[in-house]
């Protein structure tokens, strides 16, 4: 499906999520301008390991979004632009919090800004699931509190409500898409389920993770993407919060075991404190409500229930088990 006439500005296309939406907007035959972290190795993060016809129909932007002239001039002839450019590690917040409000909060403003002054006709933020807290009731609505339970969270729920200033101030045609604890191939061992393959896939059979009690709401990554694009066609979606989740929670310690059961693996899991948030810190439970999605613009998740978890999985796992895939992690080090 061709999102638009004009350009589409992808922010953080280097990146997990966005590498991979990158590759579906390029596959459905839209003209894309993907933004990238500026590096002196002219690297293009995971843009770098898709398919050559795809690279060859990128036109790559390096810049970054700290920096609003280099955003302004990334976002000019564009008519949408999909923003996932974030600081998004959890622990890294904890001890570089500045470095999460500059680039999250003022990154995103820069986003707006440059957007409101060229006139873009679509601009599709990305949240996170993270920004509620632990639930205070589930499933999770889009009207649930927020809670900043980590400078992480916080600096998310702030770029939030700057998208949102936007678009009731100036009518700034601003979609929130809030996902829940994405997972697939390319994604980094900061996460549960790439800490746990990688570790089981080179042979280990005592798997270091944090604390285990808490409930995720997973979505595999080919859902994830296909949420972003149906939110940013719908016209419905604009000046609203949307959940991009399963409707369905499952604990740390569950996913484990259906992991070494899909990879046919015995372990044991090993606590570590490195890995455990502080207590007041730790998010216990999150389960989407996925209905507003469902309602606004016709999404809703292939990868269902158990069955469809474990068919995400096994899909996740094999791609990790590929040698050149799995030789680019540093296995079994915690990585903040």
């Amino acid at each position: 499906m061709k999102l638009c006439k004009k350009k589409i500005l992808v922010t953080g296309a280097d990146g997990f999520i966005g590498s991979h939406l990158t590759e579906a907007l390029v596959r459905e035959g839209n003209d894309v301008r993907a933004m990238v972290l500026y590096n002196s190795f002219d690297s293009r993060g995971w843009l770098d390991h898709a398919p050559p016809e795809v690279q060859k129909s990128l036109e790559v932007f390096p810049g970054d979004v700290r920096d609003p002239h280099g955003v302004k001039q990334a976002l000019k002839e564009c008519g949408l632009v999909f923003h996932l450019a974030a600081l998004i590690g959890i622990p890294y917040s904890y001890h570089s919090p500045d470095m999460y409000v500059e680039t999250n909060i003022k990154g995103t403003l820069n986003i707006l800004q440059a957007a409101r002054e060229l006139g873009v006709d679509r601009v599709v933020h990305t949240s996170t699931s993270e920004v509620y807290g632990t639930a205070q009731f589930v499933p999770i609505s889009e009207d649930h509190p927020l809670q900043g339970q980590s400078p992480y969270s916080a600096s998310k729920i702030g770029a939030d409500q700057i998208a949102w200033s936007f678009f009731s101030s100036f009518g700034t045609p601003v979609s929130i898409v809030r996902p829940f604890n994405t997972y697939g191939p390319r994604q980094s061992t900061r996460a549960i389920i790439p800490t746990v393959i990688t570790q089981i896939a080179t042979g280990s059979t005592k798997i270091k993770l944090g604390s285990v009690h808490p409930t995720r709401d997973f979505t595999y990554i080919d859902d994830s993407v296909q949420g972003f694009i149906a939110v940013a066609a719908a016209e419905k979606t604009v000046g609203e919060v949307i959940n991009l989740g399963n409707n369905r929670e499952i604990t740390i310690g569950e996913t484990v075991n259906l992991i070494a059961d899909i990879m046919e693996a015995s372990v044991e899991i090993i606590t570590e404190d490195e890995r455990i948030r502080p207590p007041a810190s730790e998010i216990e439970r999150l389960w989407a409500d996925n209905t507003k999605a469902q309602k606004l613009c016709g999404w809703a998740p292939e990868y269902t229930g158990l069955q469809g978890f474990r068919r995400g999985l096994e899909k996740t796992a094999a791609w990790f088990q590929i040698p050149e895939n799995l030789q680019g992690y540093r296995v079994g080090q915690y990585t903040i």
